[in-house]
């Protein structure tokens, strides 16, 4: 059933296609507003491959900027209408758009389709890490791109609401370009078997900045052994006990190795140089946020890559 929303929206595009229509026949300069759909994506790493998959079919437009913290990055009065407008909002969900999802909430309510993918790719749960330190135990882990095989399933669920909610946009075209874009994640997941496979079993031991590679680990055959702040968010703080617990947890490992977000300070990660009385090596990773174009990881398939390969040489040559 068409909802209100939907009508009103389509009635606006109809109503600007014949103020175009008079313009036109009357030769009169006057400004016509733009009749294509919209489809709005609240992250830029789903943004990427809502764009991948819509093509020229329709505007995607990506509330968040290159190299912005998804846990925190807020909107702006027209961002905020922007949803209200849409014809579908895409949105990682599970948490993760903290300051974002009761504008999200909001669309909904006024009848734009929306859809959470991270909700409906089989989500993991946080589980104790091998520090022993806190974690949200039972809560959802919103970082399912770190899995390739998930983003897969995201990727089919965007063409899917694409087809069923944007009207105007090619189902064909839609449908050709998410197989297109299948096959590449496809391909990206048996490159990074292969390149993780140059790792030993003893050393596929993960402290990162804060919980985010969970879906790698488990997808991979990894060990997350902690992190400097214990938790799936950024907004969190770490404390001495937590960095004591974590220190302790990587001198069992012998793991020398902290992977900390490229967009962010790593001063609480050089922290553990000292807590270890010894030589760590932090080794930048791409993990809530692409880079700006040119940027070493402006594509989700990029940004992947990119951290493959940081992984693999942080872990056999450190």
């Amino acid at each position: 059933m068409t909802t209100p929303k939907r009508t009103v929206l389509r009635l606006r595009r109809l109503l600007w296609a014949l103020i175009t229509l008079a313009c036109a026949a009357t030769a009169t300069a006057c400004t016509s507003g733009d009749d294509r759909p919209d489809v709005v994506v609240t992250t830029d790493i789903l943004g990427d491959v809502t764009r991948e998959i819509v093509g020229d079919e329709a505007d995607v437009t990506v509330l968040m900027k290159p190299g912005a913290d998804p846990h925190s990055f807020g909107l702006s009065a027209v961002q905020a209408a922007e949803l209200e407008n849409a014809d579908l909002v895409v949105f990682n969900g599970l948490g993760l758009e903290e300051n974002v999802l009761r504008h999200v909430e909001a669309a909904g309510e006024a009848g734009v389709a929306t859809l959470e993918v991270g909700q409906a790719v089989d989500p993991l749960t946080f589980r104790a890490p091998a520090d022993g330190g806190p974690r949200e135990d039972g809560q959802p882990d919103p970082h399912f791109w770190t899995d390739p095989d998930r983003m897969r399933t995201a990727a089919g669920l965007i063409a899917d609401a694409v087809a069923e909610n944007v009207d105007g946009a090619d189902d064909k075209t839609v449908r050709r370009n998410a197989a297109r874009y299948d096959g590449q994640l496809a391909a990206l997941t048996v490159w990074m078997e292969k390149t993780f496979d140059r790792i030993p079993e003893d050393r596929r031991a993960l402290v990162t900045n804060h919980h985010v590679f969970g879906y790698l680990a488990d997808r991979f055959g990894f060990r997350v052994i902690g992190a400097v702040v214990p938790s799936g968010t950024t907004l969190a703080s770490p404390s001495s006990s937590d960095l004591r617990s974590l220190t302790e947890a990587m001198r069992e490992a012998r793991a020398r190795t902290v992977f900390a977000d490229s967009s962010r300070p790593t001063r609480l990660a050089d922290v553990l140089r000292d807590e270890l009385a010894g030589p760590v090596e932090v080794v930048p990773l791409y993990s809530e946020s692409l880079t700006a174009r040119g940027g070493g990881a402006d594509t989700y398939l990029r940004m992947m890559r990119a951290n493959t390969t940081a992984i693999t040489d942080g872990l056999t040559t450190h």
